[in-house]
């Protein structure tokens, strides 16, 4: 991420062209062969394309590849202030894109300690009066890589990322990383969005109770395949089906059997079958109810 003691790279420039790069060390970066394509078109309701992988694919060729297969829209979501702006930038220029934008919650420490995150939250503020940033996302907290002394600008960056999305009338995405209990209360204990979106879902079955039945809706990723991943397929089987969604979090949490290659919308459907065969149910019936969810939580793609 953007390193918030210094100048913010958009400043002045096209949004457009703000890149970053993930690092390859020895991974296998080729991208896995496409899927079988869908019937029933779906969305990938989190990803993040600014973020080049494996042989770099274009926005558009990202787009196209995921269209040929039955994923016909993404949901761009920020961390920085840069990232928002593209987001927010690649949202605006594609129809196939909705923008998500925020400061993440491992960004919120740098940000405070510089004195700056009152200013990036009111960065993220005027992005959000966007008409295609249909969420502010991702937001949250993270006790797995921020630690004690962090914790507060988390919870001050969280809390005024929430008061956002109430403000702007939009969804908001959720990033939480062993937080699940001080997640859960904070929403309770400040109020949660009408639309809330547990993005790349990590708890578990009882969790999953919990959110039901406040209307929270789960995204789950690839990792949902991983032989590791019971909690999350335990939380799937209990969740009820109406507050599913489906994402990738590409170019990370590749599903198997392709795990650790680069991630690509295009990938969708073969977290989607699994997800039907875990479930027991019919993938074009998922795909429907997946894709009714994803409309309701963040309205129309192609106005």
């Amino acid at each position: 991420m953007t390193d918030p003691a210094v100048p913010y790279a958009s400043e002045g420039t096209d949004p457009s062209q703000y890149v970053r790069t993930r690092e390859k060390g020895s991974r296998d970066v080729t991208y896995p062969v496409a899927p079988e394509p869908l019937a029933v078109p779906v969305y990938d309701n989190h990803a993040h394309l600014e973020i080049e992988d494996g042989i770099g694919l274009s926005l558009d060729e990202q787009l196209d590849r995921a269209g040929d297969v039955g994923v016909v829209g993404v949901v761009q979501a920020g961390g920085d202030i840069d990232s928002s702006r593209w987001s927010a930038w690649a949202a605006a220029s594609h129809p196939r894109v909705l923008a998500a934008v925020a400061i993440h919650p491992n960004e919120a420490p740098a940000y405070a300690e510089a004195g700056r995150l009152d200013e990036a939250i009111a960065a993220i503020d005027e992005l959000a009066a966007q008409p295609r940033v249909r969420a502010i996302g991702e937001t949250g907290l993270d006790f797995f890589r921020t630690g004690e002394e962090g914790r507060p600008a988390q919870f001050e960056s969280f809390e005024a990322h929430i008061a956002l999305a109430k403000k702007h009338g939009i969804a908001m995405q959720i990033h939480d990383r062993d937080a699940h209990d001080a997640v859960l209360d904070t929403l309770e204990r400040v109020g949660a969005p009408e639309r809330t979106v547990f993005h790349c879902f990590s708890g578990d079955a009882d969790m999953a109770r919990i959110a039901g039945e406040r209307g929270y809706w789960l995204s789950f990723a690839g990792n949902v395949t991983f032989n590791n991943a019971q909690n999350l397929r335990d939380a799937l089987a209990v969740i009820p089906r109406e507050r599913i969604l489906v994402e990738t979090d590409a170019p990370f949490l590749t599903p198997a059997p392709h795990r650790g290659r680069p991630n690509a919308p295009y990938l969708i459907p073969v977290t989607v079958r699994y997800m039907a065969a875990q479930l027991g149910v019919d993938v074009d019936e998922l795909c429907a109810q997946l894709a009714a969810n994803t409309l309701e939580v963040y309205g129309a793609f192609e106005d």
